[in-house]
């Protein structure tokens, strides 16, 4: 089985060495080939084109930015994919846009799946994501020792639509219990709080998230690298409060969120790192939340 991994940014470089060190041939391509130096020297080949890497492999993974990324590389890859072969999106996408793509890759005979992971960038390195997969229990089944090497957890959640939903509802979440996290945090400063103290606090408590014991560390440290930037949190955002309109849904909450996140990228830039919308609430009270001890980004261990 040969797999063509499309997208090599923070989060696709990981999963592509993971990949190979699975025992898997994986051939690579990104607009940036420098993005390839870590998947290249764990033992994948590069190829030069989008479509030279869709002709020749058995399976196309994609790990891109945004939908029309996704639309790009299947305009490309699809008219050269073999029958039989099989389209795997990793990115966090719209299910109707994913939906749409499958059913032009099942005109050609391509099947799909949707596979988009959660856990963070440090996860990924470490190769324990979780990976929620959407798509025909067939196909999921012939894939499955490659997701496997790619994740930790692999969890099987249905259709198409229901694996992409239950994706951007954890990132929802996330940015929802980030923004109460820099609040939290704020709040014991301002009171006097040992922030180290406060960490160790929160973490013990009924109010720990996941969100607290790692993006919290890289805010005291001042880095704020989590390896995710404010565009791909206000796509993500803006997922959720679409689907939201589908479903009927009422999210109060990551409406709020949403516009904090487009004040965030306004402020700092799209390509500021997603914990940065702590940064507004320091801003405001003039308060930077620091503490000696953190690390600058995440192990892969954390």
């Amino acid at each position: 089985m040969r797999y063509g991994f499309v997208g090599l940014g923070h989060l696709g470089r990981h999963l592509a060495v993971n990949l190979v060190r699975g025992g898997f041939e994986v051939n690579v391509f990104d607009l940036e080939r420098r993005n390839a130096a870590l998947a290249l020297a764990a033992g994948a080949q590069w190829t030069e084109s989008v479509t030279s890497l869709a002709a020749s492999c058995d399976c196309l993974i994609t790990c891109l930015p945004s939908p029309s990324a996704t639309t790009a590389v299947l305009d490309l890859s699809l008219p050269v994919m073999r029958a039989g072969s099989t389209w795997i999106e990793m990115s966090t996408n719209d299910f109707a846009e994913v939906e749409a793509l499958a059913a032009r890759a099942s005109a050609v005979q391509v099947t799909t799946l949707a596979c988009p992971v959660t856990g963070g960038v440090h996860r990924a390195e470490g190769g324990d994501i979780t990976v929620l997969v959407g798509g025909a229990q067939q196909v999921f089944e012939k894939h499955r020792p490659a997701l496997q090497a790619m994740g930790g957890k692999v969890i099987y959640l249905g259709s198409i639509e229901q694996a992409t939903v239950t994706k951007v509802v954890t990132n929802m979440l996330a940015f929802i219990h980030l923004i109460a996290a820099g609040e939290a945090l704020m709040l014991c400063a301002k009171a006097g709080v040992d922030l180290r103290s406060a960490y160790e606090a929160i973490a013990a408590s009924s109010g720990n998230s996941f969100v607290h014991e790692t993006e919290s560390q890289v805010i005291m440290n001042g880095s704020y690298n989590i390896g995710f930037t404010m565009d791909l949190a206000c796509k993500d955002a803006g997922f959720a409060l679409e689907f939201g309109r589908r479903f009927g849904v009422p999210l109060k909450l990551a409406g709020v969120m949403e516009q904090t996140f487009i004040e965030g990228r306004a402020k700092y830039g799209g390509a500021a790192w997603s914990s940065m919308i702590v940064k507004l609430l320091e801003d405001a009270v003039g308060t930077p939340l620091r503490a000696p001890g953190f690390p600058s980004k995440l192990a892969a261990s954390d």
